[in-house]
């Protein structure tokens, strides 16, 4: 065995392992430690290189950075149980209703809002489902529509700052949060745009899909109901811009503001009159889960990557990647083909871990901006959350479906083909994201902070002389 076969043989067991289905985490490490003392065993290694891992331990537990993750699990939690989702619904579906495809405009507009504050996937699909499902199918909705509308808008969190995602890839690719959260959003407004324009064409084209909410179901009109929204709306958008506005003028750390969101997060659940100590019991318990997770997630991708390395991995993806026809284009196809049928079967923040590191690289020396490629990344990355087999949103819309036929809400069951079917669309349209953002790079960098360039060669020093002094005066002063 030699060092140029261990790479290859390396990442062909940790795919081996994850096809049987082993825990990530644990998998990783242990991939990681097997092939790292074997490698010393066969003399590949120096037994010395293993004294790297505890400082790459120590590393992932003094970062800061990642500090943020709990705060903004915290913060969702505490969100995805105060009712705020309820209300921002409620209002916006009687606002909206009286038009064809009123509930579906709703749908995506709190999806959206809920993404910006709460960033996680599964208090938007769950919280949007229980509320919107039975509605739109009571008052005639297609359920193929109702069902993929629900979970596509769940999925915006996933590419909505302060989306968990971007500050993984963020902290990855050794790029600040903050210019990642910069870059994702013409991606994020591109996309509600796409799922508001074809919720339009439906409604334009085949109204009878999604018709407007009869005049007996439209129990609040005129300023009851815009005070209604404004209600929801407004302390949502104060919260919005303490979290994100403070990273984007620079006056506080993701970190920092993660804390202030979780901090403000609390303020609304007692605004709404909601804030008990089981609901910040049941949200801590919730971030404990969440983080330790991820911790240990990365904690495992480490031991791997550490080991990797040691073994010319690195060299090894490099090689393979960087000599595809085509260049950057040709690169940035094949990966993002290659991540879109690995998140078939593995979690966002495993492929951020495990595959991101190994193609951050090869994109730096083909001269990608890192922030683009990780914004591109996050936006391929959302479709894992909606196609089959292993899509996390129709998984949960598929448990609460089940809830809402069993409590009466909806007289027929929900079939999985419908929901499935119904995802179709939604899934072509985040593909279509992905293909405008590689071929529109400006979509992410336009908003980041544009560095002066600055011509070396045409730089000219002056250095003003004063000759008024008289010789006697500067030869007095001379040393």
């Amino acid at each position: 065995m030699t060092l140029e076969h261990m790479a290859p043989l390396m990442f062909g067991a940790l795919v081996l392992v994850m096809l049987f289905g082993f825990p990530v985490a644990f998998s990783l490490a242990g991939l990681g430690l097997a092939f790292g003392y074997g490698a010393v065993a066969l003399g590949i290694l120096p037994i010395e290189f293993m004294g790297n891992l505890p400082l790459r331990l120590f590393g992932i537990v003094s970062n800061e950075l990642l500090l943020s993750i709990p705060f903004f699990t915290f913060m969702g939690a505490v969100l995805e149980r105060c009712g705020l989702a309820e209300d921002l619904l409620e209002g916006t579906g009687q606002l909206f209703g009286r038009r064809p495809g009123g509930l579906g405009f709703a749908v995506i507009i709190v999806g959206a809002i809920l993404g910006a504050i709460t960033g996680t996937v599964a208090a938007s699909v769950i919280a949007m489902g229980v509320i919107s499902l039975p509605i739109m199918v009571r008052y005639g909705y297609s359920m193929r529509y109702a069902t993929g509308v629900i979970a596509a808008s769940g999925t915006i969190t996933q590419l909505i700052p302060p989306s968990l995602v971007l500050v993984v890839l963020a902290d990855q690719l050794g790029r600040s949060v903050g210019d990642m959260y910069k870059g994702a959003i013409g991606p994020s407004m591109m996309q509600t745009g796409m799922f508001l324009a074809y919720t339009a064409m439906i409604a334009f084209f085949y109204p009878q899909l999604v018709p407007p909410l009869p005049e007996e179901a439209r129990l609040q009109r005129g300023w009851g109901l815009w005070k209604k929204v404004l209600w929801g709306m407004v302390p949502s958008v104060v919260l919005i811009f303490m979290v994100l506005g403070t990273i984007f003028m620079g006056l506080a750390t993701p970190t920092e503001a993660g804390a202030l969101g979780a901090l403000g997060a609390i303020v609304l659940a007692a605004i709404h009159k909601r804030l008990t100590v089981t609901l910040l019991w049941q949200a801590m318990d919730s971030t404990m889960r969440v983080t330790a997770m991820v911790i240990f997630i990365l904690v495992g991708s480490s031991v791997f990557s550490l080991v990797f390395q040691g073994l010319d991995g690195n060299l090894w993806v490099e090689r393979m990647l960087s000599h595809l026809p085509g260049g950057q284009l040709g690169f940035l196809i094949a990966v993002n083909v290659f991540v879109f049928f690995l998140a078939f079967f593995l979690d966002f923040f495993e492929i951020a871990f495990i595959i991101i590191p190994l193609l951050a690289p090869v994109a730096q020396k083909l001269g990608i901006d890192l922030v683009w490629f990780g914004v591109l990344m996050c936006v391929n990355m959302q479709t894992s959350f909606m196609h089959p087999p292993f899509g996390f949103a129709l998984f949960y819309l598929r448990g609460i479906a089940d809830q809402i036929h069993k409590s009466g809400a909806i007289s027929k069951p929900i079939l999985s083909r419908d929901i499935y079917l119904g995802a179709m669309p939604w899934v072509a349209m985040q593909l279509m994201l992905v293909a405008v953002v590689i071929f529109w790079p400006q979509s992410v960098t336009y908003w980041l902070d544009k560095e002066t360039a600055v011509d070396v060669d045409n730089v000219q020093i002056e250095m003003p002389l004063d000759f008024s002094a008289p010789a006697d005066d500067a030869a007095s002063e001379a040393p």
